[in-house]
Parts: structure tokens; sequence; C-alpha cells
């Protein structure tokens, strides 16, 4: 079942599913009841590029805050529920536009069916999520152990009990920290459902090993087809993670828009700093996210650093203290060291500003 087969879910101003881009989504870390802190990261996350946010609700002060949080941000906003069934309500009621519940550690099924019954009033969607981590006893017994095919035998369950009573507005979250399993978990459940599936690497690890698992694991899935929507989850700044999963799309040719970098790995012949300058290039770049297409070279020294500027839109080759500044292949002039960030961001402005004449 490919992302163009799914069924589409409209989560309030945005559809996923049936073929629509697939949506990045992050969540917060701060405490929801905390408007002003909420509000203000969720800013910096639209900033970013997240178009789905997600916020904890564990108690019925962050469920009545999601009304304030919502009238400040314009995407959509998935309220999280665990244990108390009364939160999923309540965040409904406060205007929440999905929720997320893993049925099976929120009571019995009265308590599962009132919260449906709240969400098919509003048609609100329901987010069903299963992690490796909660699985039922009898299915660890069934399967020795935490297993692909357990964490989707369970996530099939949660969906086929909602389903029985006669609401189907849902998305589906199977994950794992074992990338390889929640590979092989989505590859088995995408065969089974046409619900949208939202992917993601669950307690990936810190930025630096979270981006590698994910990168990896969300690679293997999307190239499949599979996904409608995504998660990096990172210990860190949530910004982070949108950043990371944009780069992802982008490099599996799942969406367009931004600048790509491209950087040498340095060896002794570099006369110039280099890792300081690429990794300023790509904070820079990110001014150009409405760019699309382009790609810029940060390269080192003479020997490669022509060649491989020659092929980007924008390149430096580094000689002492100096660079060549390249354009669509052809040297433009040398410019100091200390002038090649600027140099770089205003080549980029004069592209956009040609692309928007051209419109």
């Amino acid at each position: 079942m490919g992302r163009e087969s799914t069924r589409t879910v409209r989560i309030g101003n945005r559809v996923i599913g049936g073929g629509n881009p697939i949506a990045i989504q992050s969540m917060c870390n701060t405490r929801t009841e905390n408007v002003n802190e909420t509000v203000e990261q969720i800013h910096r996350l639209e900033a970013a590029g997240c178009e789905i946010i997600r916020v904890t609700v564990p108690n019925m002060e962050a469920a009545k805050a999601i009304k304030a949080i919502k009238k400040e941000i314009s995407i959509p906003l998935v309220a999280d529920i665990h244990f108390d069934y009364r939160m999923a309500i309540a965040a409904i009621e406060n205007g929440a536009d999905k929720i997320r519940i893993n049925p099976g550690n929120i009571g019995g099924e009265e308590r599962v069916r009132a919260v449906v019954d709240a969400a098919r009033e509003r048609q609100i969607p329901i987010r069903v999520g299963v992690n490796s981590g909660s699985l039922e006893k009898d299915l660890l017994e069934k399967y020795g152990g935490v297993t692909a095919e357990g964490i989707v035998e369970s996530a099939m369950d949660k969906v086929k009990m909602i389903e029985d009573m006669g609401y189907d507005n849902l998305v589906i979250s199977i994950k794992s920290s074992n990338v390889l399993m929640c590979v092989k978990a989505h590859e088995l459940i995408a065969r089974e459902t046409d619900h949208p599936l939202h992917v993601g690497i669950t307690e990936a690890g810190t930025l630096y090993s979270g981006n590698i698992k994910s990168a990896v694991g969300l690679g293997i899935i999307l190239y499949q087809g599979i996904g409608d929507t995504i998660r990096v989850s990172l210990t860190g700044d949530p910004v982070e993670e949108v950043k990371s999963a944009k780069l992802i799309l982008r490099t599996l040719g799942l969406r367009e828009g931004g600048v790509e970098v491209v950087s040498c790995p340095t060896c002794g012949r570099t006369k110039i700093d280099l890792i300081s300058l690429a990794n300023q290039v790509e904070t820079m770049a990110a001014e150009f996210d409405s760019l699309s297409g382009i790609k810029v070279a940060v390269m080192g020294c003479v020997v490669n650093g022509p060649g491989e500027a020659r092929e980007a839109d924008v390149g430096i080759a580094g000689g002492e203290g100096e660079g060549l500044l390249i354009r669509k292949g052809q040297i433009i002039r040398k410019v100091p060291e200390d002038k090649l960030l600027e140099t770089l961001r205003e080549e980029l402005a004069a592209i956009r500003e040609e692309r928007q004449k051209e419109v």
C-alpha cells in the first residue's frame, strides 16, 4: 500500500494521505500549560518548517491551555494523551486538531468509546499510537518478546476496536527504537491497512546518533513509498528535528525547495577555515528556503575545488586566506576569507531576485 493509495485525513488546515506531500511533525518539550513558552517554541518550529505540532496533555491545565495556544499558531495542533481518557476529551473540547492515544493504556473499552464519541462529534482524527515498549503481555508471550509482528498486531487490534465503534478517521503510528524492527513493522502494516501512517524511529537518541538512526530507518521506509507524515525524534531542541526531517525528504527527492549545501571533508591542502565556513553557510542557506534546485559548493582547495564548484550554481574554491567565487561554472572573482560568507549570501539573494523577476 503506497502513500498514493492511503486514505486522506484532514488535520486542521492540512490534509495528509492520498499522495499529499509528506508532512513534517515535531513535538514541544515545554510544559503545555505554560502558554507563552509553548507558543514561542511553536513559532520557532513553524519558522523552521514544521507543519504539524504535538503537545503533551498530562493534566487538565494542559488540556485547557490548548484553546489559548491555538489562537496564537497557524499549524495544526495534536494533543498527546496517555493513561487518562478524560484528558483526551478535554483536549478535543478545547480545540485540538487531532489526538494521539494508545487505546491500551487509557482504560477499558467504554473509556475508549467515550473518546471516540467526542472525536466523532467534532470530526477530529485519532492517531492510534503503539510503541515497542508498550506491547501487551499476551503479545510478548505469543511472539517470544518484542517483534515487528507483535507491534503490528497490537496496532491493528486497536484500529479494529475503534472501527467497530463506527469511526475510521484514523492515523496509525508504530514505532521502535530498533531501526530494523521498525522498518519491518512498517513494511508489514502497509500491506494490511490503507490508513495514513505517521512514521519515525522513537527514542532515536542525541543529535548525532538520533540523526543517523532516523536517516537510515526513515530513508528505507520512505523510499518504499510508505509514510504520510514523519517525525525525527531527537534529544534536544525540536527545531533540529524539523531541519533533519526536511533534509531527509529532500535527499530522497520527496520534497523540493531549499538550498543544497555540499562541502569537502578537508585535508592538509585546506588553507581556509572551511569547517567553520561550511557550518555557517548551511545555517545561512536556511534564509533562502524558497529557492529550489540550487546547489552551493564550499570546497577547501584548488585540487578538486574548482571542478566541484563549477558543478554547483554557486561555489567557493579555497585558496590561502581567500577563495575563488564561481557561479554557473565561471570564476567571478577572488574574495578574502572573511568576506566569503557574505559574498555567498549576496549571490543567493541575486538568484532569488532573478527568479522573482522571471515570475
